[in-house]
């Protein structure tokens, strides 16, 4: 007897992921799995102390290679992907000449400092939040907006040219979408709003760009893309993705939140990457901030209303054990930290404050530079392994912290993604910090999850949240075990760590 079930043609949706130290592309199939991945790495810039760039020719070229790559890995032709969505490393700024498609210069990255004295300016007798009921952001110099004024005022020409047109602005997701679906032939400028969110340019309320902003910080309404929602088709892609719809954009933490399904009010991630980004979701409205953290987008589905979250966002945590491994040579691989680390029972009293590039949430000190305290020679370097790893569950407790005095809400779980969840001892510590559990799911690639998501969400290769939410599963989870007492014991010692990383740079920056 045969079987006469009509066979139904798989789905596949296709992510990009354009990270600050590499681009991946990942295909999932429609129950979420992953089908195939590439990857690769591109150069990190160092023209002067505090300044990072990127070229972004050499990203567009790298994310050729990954799609190329992972539709072979899968054995896929592009004509049988139903959508392709876009996330990416936020705030990192590119202009490009409209006519050329070439960038105007090296795309300014968001760990970069050079724009901290343009902020002090900018925020005159207001401060720090002269921008903020508007934004949702204190005026820093993470932010897209200064670091487009910088290049306007800082490559000749450069200014006239973009107030006549002819000079296109982007975060990253835009230059690749526009790339994507035709470049100098017609190709999309736009962005989402959880990019624009991240310029400091765009009004939380309206979701549109802000005059009165653009006009303090000099950037001309001529080179901003089209805001958009998170989930819709932008444009076809043409070249090797021909005919893909190009159908979602996330910055990379807003498409964790997605991915990790807190489609909740009260449902929070942490994604462990350079830095680290817990977000809170906060429903409808936006929630505004008196202790340190940042109102934000979390996403927009089309022309349903949008979602806000709290994030706190920490510059420094998988970047201080790359610094551990290529800067002090202490390991020679990344995954080495965690035996080092367990070969001691405690940091020996030390503690170290990764302040490389300032403090960002709760502090945003842009004057503190990074310490290493409570040296004794006692301590060894798998001691120094273990206060390097546990920097980062110290910096995430602030951030709980400051969320549950904004909103109010406790977390009674934390859903983790990232490459530092691969840490099993630093998951038990950050469980043990904050005192809930820790949760991984089976697929940790949640921000390619998530902007695969809202791209199948747009073309109907997924109907609905729901949906989406049936798919997570749990891979592990950490219970707290350390005694109340010796946890705030040594989260006092990190708080008096941190008071002694403030006040390295005077006023200019030096």
């Amino acid at each position: 007897m045969t079987d006469s079930t009509p066979k139904t043609t798989p789905k596949y949706v296709a992510a990009i992921d354009q990270g600050t130290t590499s681009s991946r592309c990942i295909i999932f199939d429609q129950d979420g799995a992953i089908v195939a991945v590439d990857q690769r790495e591109h150069r990190q810039i160092f023209p002067k102390p505090g300044w990072v760039e990127h070229d972004a020719t050499e990203i567009w070229s790298k994310v050729q290679a990954v799609v190329a790559g992972a539709l072979a890995n899968a054995g896929l032709r592009a004509d049988q992907l139903s959508a392709l969505g876009i996330t990416n490393q936020r705030e990192t700024t590119v202009l490009w000449d409209r006519r050329t498609g070439k960038p105007v210069h090296n795309a300014i990255v968001w760990q970069d400092t050079r724009t901290a004295a343009l902020c002090n300016e900018l925020g005159g007798a207001d401060g720090q939040d002269r921008f903020r009921d508007a934004t949702g952001l204190p005026l820093a110099s993470y932010f897209s907006g200064p670091k487009a004024a910088w290049l306007l005022d800082n490559v000749p020409g450069l200014r006239a040219r973009a107030e006549a047109g002819e000079i296109a602005f982007g975060t990253i997701d835009s230059w690749l979408i526009w790339n994507l679906t035709g470049g100098t032939d017609g190709g999309a400028h736009v962005t989402d709003v959880t990019n624009a969110g991240r310029t400091m340019l765009m009004n939380l309320s309206t979701l549109q760009w802000d005059p009165a902003i653009l006009s303090a910080m000099r950037v001309p309404e001529a080179v901003l893309p089209e805001i958009r929602s998170s989930a819709e088709v932008y444009g076809t892609a043409v070249g090797q993705l021909a005919g893909v719809p190009v159908a979602s954009a996330l910055g990379d933490q807003q498409a964790a939140v997605f991915g990790q399904t807190c489609y909740g009010v009260g449902e929070a991630k942490n994604t462990y990457g350079t830095g680290s980004f817990l977000l809170l979701n906060t429903g409808n409205r936006p929630v505004p901030s008196k202790s340190g953290l940042l109102t934000t987008m979390g996403y927009q589905l089309g022309g349903e209303a949008p979602v806000y979250c709290l994030e706190g966002s920490i510059a420094i945590t998988g970047a201080l054990v790359q610094w551990f491994r290529d800067q002090l040579g202490i390991i020679s691989a990344a995954e080495e930290i965690e035996t080092l680390a367990a070969s001691v029972e405690d940091n020996g009293g030390a503690y170290i404050v990764p302040a490389f590039s300032g403090l960002y949430a709760p502090y945003w000190r842009s004057d503190a530079r990074g310490v290493i305290t409570g040296l004794t020679r006692y301590v060894t370097k798998a001691h120094l392994a273990r206060a390097v790893l546990e920097a980062t569950s110290w910096q995430t407790r602030e951030v709980v912290d400051a969320m549950y005095q904004d909103s109010g809400v406790q977390i009674t779980s934390l859903k983790v993604d990232g490459g530092m969840t691969a840490n099993n001892l630093l998951m038990q510590h950050q469980a043990d910090v904050l005192g809930v559990p820790v949760i991984r799911p089976v697929v940790a690639e949640t921000t390619c999850l998530g902007a695969a998501y809202a791209a199948g969400l747009a073309t109907g290769v997924w109907q609905d949240l729901d949906e989406l939410r049936a798919h997570w599963k749990r891979d592990a989870e950490w219970a707290p075990r350390m005694p109340g007492e010796v946890r705030e014991r040594e989260y006092a010692q990190w708080r008096k760590a941190v008071e002694r990383s403030f006040g390295w740079l005077d006023e200019n920056g030096e």
